[in-house]
């Protein structure tokens, strides 16, 4: 849920799936179409091949890790493909792109006076939706799952009716608005599609 379904994908238009609601304008009127060649160039470098595009994805740079990731899509997204699930299969693989991510530990950062792209300035949500705009005006969508709410009244929290947004996740899908009151949650989101 984080992304749009990639079923049937070969031949689909980008950013064009009426379920996924959080595709970029960037991304909407590029006008590609999906087939091998523009899927390689996706997978290599998303924001080169579609500046100011939402895919919190840096690239895949090995040429033959990318021909085995677009054989595999090819077979898994084809309609009634029926492959064997990551459980199933070990999740080979998975274990070294886990591997040293899920350390952690050191201070939380200290949330007053933070650069305009961390300063919440609205939220609104719609069907499945939250998008923050921030103080840079650049607004980022994310499933609803992927938002955190939380507070933060020590010293170190962010100013009263200035959240802040930081990073969760490992691949810059999820986000954690940090509030300095709980009462500022409700008042901050407004309802809007």
């Amino acid at each position: 849920m984080t992304g749009p379904s990639l079923a049937g994908l070969w031949g689909r238009k980008a950013g064009s799936l009426p379920s996924f609601e959080r595709y970029s304008d960037a991304l909407k009127s590029s006008g590609i179409i999906w087939d091998d060649r523009s899927l390689d160039g996706w997978l290599t470098d998303p924001k080169a091949m579609v500046p100011d595009n939402d895919m919190p994805f840096e690239g895949i740079k090995d040429a033959r890790v990318r021909a085995d990731v677009l054989a595999f899509l090819k077979e898994a997204t084809k309609p009634g493909a029926t492959l064997p699930t990551a459980q199933q299969k070990g999740m080979n693989g998975m274990g070294g792109m886990m591997g040293g991510m899920m350390g952690g530990g050191g201070r939380d950062p200290n949330l007053k006076g933070l650069e305009p792209s961390k300063q919440v300035k609205a939220i609104t949500y719609c069907h499945d939706t939250y998008r923050v705009t921030t103080a840079d005006e650049k607004t980022r969508a994310f499933w609803e799952r992927n938002l955190r709410f939380m507070t933060d009244s020590s010293k170190d929290g962010p100013e009263k009716g200035v959240p802040a947004i930081m990073p969760a996740g490992m691949l810059g899908d999820r986000a954690a608005v940090i509030f300095a009151a709980p009462e500022e949650i409700n008042r901050m989101i407004e309802a809007r599609c």
